[in-house]
């Protein structure tokens, strides 16, 4: 299993500062979820556990050692990432994009192996995205797209993946057809998996764990049911809710509370 961990970690662009002295551990093998309003550092936060963005003090240990003076390959074989809006060379294939996964594994010395060739597959079923390998990925819908890249990521072969959120820009169905792909790999391989989302209400449906952020730092950690109350969100998002378990799944479904029609009324 991959471990990650932060310590007394502050994290800034420039004079503002937009992470301060946080510590978090996250679950090995589970699916942890950061919520959290707009600008309050979640996307920060799993860029400087993915090593792209540098803390200005404390430190994100993997395995025990610090990140920051780890190898760009070594920290690729142990995790990976999808970050925002990731976008392809016009004219690739999906096949040689998600070939692209193994290039940690790669040397003057290591060429392309049958190792790798099956790790492409792997990543290429795993994802159900076969069947157009030889297509482009531009000519690809924003569903499939989603899944090749992650596919790419999962033919690094790493215990753990971070997806900055995996969802945007997705109709519905798109949505939860990603998300129960990504609950299917933890299932199969308990994978660790970190991903932020918007939604809240998906973000209860698939988390085992979730880390709501606010002003930089952990507001509350744990699973959706203890997380996600009517004062939690109202502290952290500003909103008032109701929240109510969840018809079919038993978790936290929120219902804002606002201005709308009320059924009857025209």
């Amino acid at each position: 299993m991959t471990t990650l961990q932060v310590k007394e970690l502050t994290v800034g662009y420039g004079p503002k500062t937009v992470i301060k002295g946080m510590n978090l551990t996250i679950p090995e093998g589970k699916i942890t979820v950061f919520i959290g309003g707009n600008g309050c550092g979640k996307s920060t936060l799993l860029r400087t556990l993915a090593r792209l963005q540098k803390p200005d003090t404390g430190a994100v240990l993997l395995d025990g050692r610090q990140i920051a003076q780890m190898s760009t390959k070594e920290v690729a074989k142990s995790l990976s990432i999808l970050p925002q809006g990731p976008s392809a060379p016009e004219g690739l294939t999906v096949r040689q994009l998600v070939r692209q996964g193994r290039y940690p594994h790669q040397s003057w010395l290591k060429q392309w192996s049958p190792v790798d060739e099956e790790m492409v597959n792997v990543a290429l079923q795993s994802t159900r995205v076969e069947a157009f390998a030889d297509q482009t990925v531009d000519s690809l819908s924003g569903g499939q797209r989603q899944r090749v890249w992650i596919a790419t990521t999962l033919a690094q072969g790493t215990g753990m993946l971070l997806l900055d959120e995996p969802t945007t820009y997705l109709d519905l169905s798109h949505q939860v057809e990603i998300l129960d792909m990504l609950y299917e790999l933890n299932e199969r391989d308990q994978r660790t998996i970190v991903m932020v989302l918007h939604d809240l209400n998906l973000a209860c449906r698939y988390a085992h764990f979730m880390v709501a952020v606010s002003e930089g730092n952990i507001y509350a950690f744990g699973a959706p049911e203890e997380i996600v109350t009517p004062e939690t969100v109202k502290d952290v998002f500003q909103l008032d809710c109701e929240v109510i378990p969840d018809p079919l799944f038993g978790t936290p479904l929120c219902i804002p509370r606002g201005k709308g029609r009320i059924i009857g009324q025209f």
